[in-house]
């Protein structure tokens, strides 16, 4: 098949700052409608899976007159067990997760992977289903993520690769609602020494191992439409919910296919437990996050190769299989004392 064209959606001057400052923030890469659909689909799910629990015996009130901004938030004040549970269905974790034909839609949507191949240098986009659906709900201690660069998550051999986030809100990102903070120009140096511990199991950067004074730090005002664009190193963390709605986004990952990647390997087979074959761990701990998957999500040299719907769901599913442990990750100290 013929490879989609892609539309040049960044400046000179855009891809310019990304680079000297390790981030961009770009108010208009979608339109608001386009992410309509995977904010039906978010509140669809919801509402399934609450049934499902109501059926069960654990949920009574599913709050079926709130729309998606507040929906959520309501059931988790009913009961925290509860709203965790439907938190940890949606988030796109490892062994389950939200991955609607409308999560790949965005995933793959041209508008996004022009933006991403302008600061890649390269129509070659390798996508990672390192995604996460993250509702911060208002007042959830779990929603402040400590200061961090992405690159504390992956294996070191990718320290020097880029790797772009994208953080995409589905509402407004304000100050109120709990937007990012970012530190710019930091993302060049050696990795920051990270530690366990953190708020929520996140992993977090000291406020005297930071590269900069945190007082440097830029606020990531963002409307819907709008993706914030980090570099794998860019220092970041995320601030509480004082909103009476759900700060809604998602984060996604590309790189370019010349980075290490997992494209293409599949296990050969796997035992009763989930066990692949050693020689598969060997090959796959090349990859910058090697108990997911990579996959192909645009191509002008083999277009033919680039990942489907149908193809990405088998990949995801295939790996979410995978016991074992990989051997490829760093380890970081356990925080002696709490963080900040």
């Amino acid at each position: 098949m013929p490879p989609m064209n892609l539309p040049q959606k960044l400046s000179p001057q855009q891809c310019s700052f990304f680079h000297e400052e390790g981030y961009v923030i770009v108010p208009d890469v979608f339109a608001p409608a386009d992410l309509e659909p995977l904010r039906r689909a978010l509140h669809a799910e919801i509402d399934r899976k609450s049934r499902s629990m109501q059926a069960e015996g654990k949920l009574t009130n599913l709050h079926e007159e709130l729309d998606f901004d507040h929906r959520l938030a309501a059931i988790q004040s009913d009961s925290k067990e509860n709203g965790e549970a439907l938190m940890r269905h949606l988030e796109g974790l490892r062994g389950g997760g939200f991955h609607a034909p409308e999560m790949f839609e965005v995933i793959a949507h041209p508008k996004l992977l022009g933006a991403v191949s302008a600061l890649l240098g390269t129509e070659e986009i390798v996508g990672s289903s390192v995604y996460r659906v993250r509702p911060k709900l208002p007042g959830i201690g779990r929603g402040v993520v400590p200061w961090h660069q992405d690159s504390g998550y992956l294996t070191p051999h990718c320290d020097t690769q880029l790797i772009i986030t994208c953080w995409i809100p589905l509402v407004d990102a304000t100050v109120e609602n709990g937007c990012m903070q970012i530190l710019p120009r930091t993302h060049q140096g050696q990795l920051a020494k990270h530690h366990t511990g953190g708020n929520a199991g996140f992993l977090v950067i000291k406020d005297e191992d930071l590269p900069a004074d945190p007082r440097r730090a830029i606020t990531a005002l963002c409307p819907r439409g709008g993706v914030v664009f980090m570099t794998n190193r860019t220092p970041h963390c995320s601030t509480p919910n004082y909103s009476d709605h759900i700060r809604w986004s998602i984060d996604l990952r590309y790189q370019s296919a010349e980075a290490p990647n997992n494209v293409g390997l599949w296990p050969d087979s796997l035992d009763e437990e989930g066990t692949a074959s050693p020689e598969f761990y060997e090959k796959v701990n090349v990859a910058c996050y090697p108990p997911e998957a990579d996959f192909l999500v645009h191509s002008r040299a083999t277009p033919e190769a680039v990942t489907d719907y149908a193809d990405y769901v088998k990949r995801r599913e295939t790996y979410d299989l995978i016991k074992a442990s990989y051997s490829a990750f760093r380890r970081w100290p356990e925080a002696a004392t709490p963080a900040g």
